[in-house]
């Protein structure tokens, strides 16, 4: 799906981190670990960025995450408000949540919102949820915080995540472990799971 969407909000959520929240186009059906192309002019060129999803649901509006580290393009979405316009081409992605009995989510750094989505899709459906976040500067803690509060398991953490993942996964019927992150956490989440003696497909998404 192509579409002109509108901006709703912009809300810092943590260390030069936004959230960024846009009006849904008809028809949108994204799911939350699912991501969209945005695109805008920036400096008088036209630029595009791939951003998750990172609401529950994407009924009537939806919301992405975007780090400040990511150049003049976040730069340029944080500064934008109520009433602007980006353009959106998607959603896009399979590793997505798809109503599992119990959700595990790893992620590093801005895996954080796909992870909170996801997180908050799955006790919103009646199932259970657990999440281990590394970060040395975390974002959507006041998120994270409702999640402990609503029976979710969430660990964060700024060192190593081998005891945490062995601690969230059970391997049991009805679980699914996705991981969102940069190839550096990708890696060391897979290790960690491979070490819990995780045996089920993991849904993965390197952001590279």
């Amino acid at each position: 799906m192509d579409a002109t969407v509108a901006v709703r909000s912009v809300t810092e959520v943590g260390p030069d981190t936004v959230a960024v929240t846009l009006d849904s186009p008809a028809g949108f059906d994204g799911k939350p670990g699912q991501f969209v192309r945005l695109t805008a002019v920036v400096d008088g060129e036209e630029e595009s960025r791939f951003y998750t999803i990172s609401s529950p649901d994407t009924d009537n509006t939806y919301e992405t995450t975007v780090g400040l580290d990511g150049g003049d393009f976040s730069a340029h979405l944080a500064a934008l408000s109520e009433g602007d316009e980006v353009e959106m081409t998607g959603p896009f992605g399979d590793d997505y949540y798809e109503g599992e009995a119990r959700a595990v989510v790893l992620a590093g750094g801005p895996g954080v919102g796909p992870a909170v989505a996801i997180a908050e899709a799955t006790l919103a459906a009646g199932n259970e949820a657990a999440v281990v976040y590394r970060d040395d500067e975390p974002a959507h803690t006041e998120r994270l915080d409702d999640l402990r509060e609503r029976g979710a398991s969430v660990v964060v953490t700024d060192g190593a995540v081998d005891d945490a993942v062995a601690a969230a996964v059970t391997d049991r019927d009805g679980e699914q472990v996705f991981v969102y992150g940069f190839a550096d956490f990708v890696d060391e989440a897979t290790a960690a799971l491979e070490a819990a003696g995780y045996a089920s497909d993991a849904k993965i998404e390197n952001f590279g």
